[in-house]
């Protein structure tokens, strides 16, 4: 017998602040900033029993270390939730936040369950390398020039991008000016306090006089990335980091980030059972892959595919959340797919905002939701981001 597939809906989204690589989370675990956005979004339903939780899914790009040993298990487990709560860590690298709120949403339009989550963390602080702790990659991605992803690295499949899509460096800079300015907006604002959960950090330091450790413990709740006076002409000083007479500079990239985030997804039947308003209607998610040597155009096959399956055009989009891997690459990705600048973003991008890796996507999507209940014009969002490797992936949701 064959069963309908039935809608799922974000009924809650909280995340971190985002720090700095090395700033405010250094010396905090990933499972316990995991375990904490999966207490507040829990929390965020009142009278949620948390044993219907059918699954708890969440995306890391580097599981090793503090954050390996199925890290969505251990977080769980560190939040409280019942030990019958199923989880998963699943790695797609920089969608795997995305990821785990898709197939959250599948769990429950499969019928399979009622109650789910999809999250994500990553520490950049704890995982210093971007191949993770030990560089074990295969030989074979060493030779010839469609690995140059992986023998190379991100920074120069942006070069690449920007090179082929004619993306020039006075662009890339203009374009990570405005992320900053447009960030540092949107704090003012308190746009993002809605789906910020603050987190009490405590550091511990020997004092060598008394021959005690001393605790220091500061609330975080403000974005560490987006830095005030940035400007085109200032990034513009900035030397290339990939390529000798290359365009690509830390100014007009992502920055490392760590963070966490953690989306609470519902059937029609539970929402009415805990007599929750949801935030927004899961609608359409795809991945596309891309030559890994301009992985970052991902997003130009993932989103026709995304807004095919949803049955939408790309015009009904009215809020898009594009992961700033690099500035070249999103502007490829807008230039290329005629995206209007000014959905694109609003409140700043990863360039300013930061680039926890496996946590963005769900970081991105609770940015999203929580601006759908601001502003009630806005009726269709996206989010969409490249992938290492040559991937891209787009997320679509509704306003309800």
């Amino acid at each position: 017998m064959t069963k309908q597939i039935q809608d799922a809906y974000i009924v809650a989204a909280t995340r971190t602040p985002v720090a700095r690589r090395k700033g405010a989370f250094k010396n905090v675990r990933p499972d316990d900033m995991l375990a904490h956005v999966l207490k507040n979004v829990v929390a965020a339903v009142p009278g949620l029993d948390a044993r219907d939780i059918g699954d708890v899914i969440v995306g890391c790009a580097i599981p090793e270390a503090e954050q390996g040993m199925n890290v969505a298990r251990i977080g769980m487990l560190l939040a409280g939730l019942p030990q019958s709560v199923p989880a998963i860590t699943i790695n797609r690298f920089c969608s795997s936040g995305l990821n785990s709120v898709a197939m959250a949403a599948d769990r429950i339009r499969l019928g399979e369950t009622d109650v789910a989550i999809g999250a994500g963390t990553e520490s950049m602080s704890i995982m210093s390398q971007i191949f993770g702790n030990k560089v074990a990659a295969n030989p074979a991605c060493f030779e010839g020039n469609e690995h140059l992803a992986l023998a190379y690295g991100m920074g120069i499949t942006a070069e690449n991008v920007a090179r082929q899509w004619q993306v020039s460096r006075d662009e890339q800079d203009a374009f990570g000016a405005a992320s900053h300015e447009k960030a540092l907006a949107a704090i003012a604002a308190g746009h993002f306090r809605a789906e910020i959960s603050p987190y009490a950090v405590q550091n511990h330091a020997p004092d060598f006089a008394s021959g005690t450790v001393q605790t220091r413990e500061f609330l975080f709740d403000t974005d560490e990335g987006p830095r005030a006076g940035t400007t085109a002409a200032s990034l513009g000083k900035l030397r290339p980091v990939f390529a000798a007479k290359g365009s690509v500079t830390a100014g007009n990239a992502s920055q490392m980030s760590d963070g966490a985030a953690a989306v609470l997804l519902m059937s029609e039947a539970a929402v009415k059972r805990y007599n929750v308003t949801p935030l927004a209607r899961y609608v359409s998610f795809a991945v596309a892959g891309v030559a890994p040597e301009i992985m970052g155009i991902g997003p130009i096959e993932a989103i026709p595919l995304a807004l095919k399956r949803a049955g939408l055009r790309q015009e009904d989009m009215d809020w898009i959340e594009l992961n700033e891997a690099f500035a070249a690459q999103a502007l490829a990705v807008m230039k290329h797919l005629g995206l209007d600048p000014a959905k694109v973003n609003p409140l700043g991008g990863a360039i300013a905002l930061g680039h926890p890796l496996g946590a963005t996507g769900a970081v991105r999507t609770a940015t999203l939701v929580h601006a759908f209940q601001r502003d009630p014009k806005l009726k269709y969002g996206m989010v969409s981001m490249c992938i290492g490797t040559g991937m891209g992936a787009a997320g679509i949701f509704e306003r309800v």
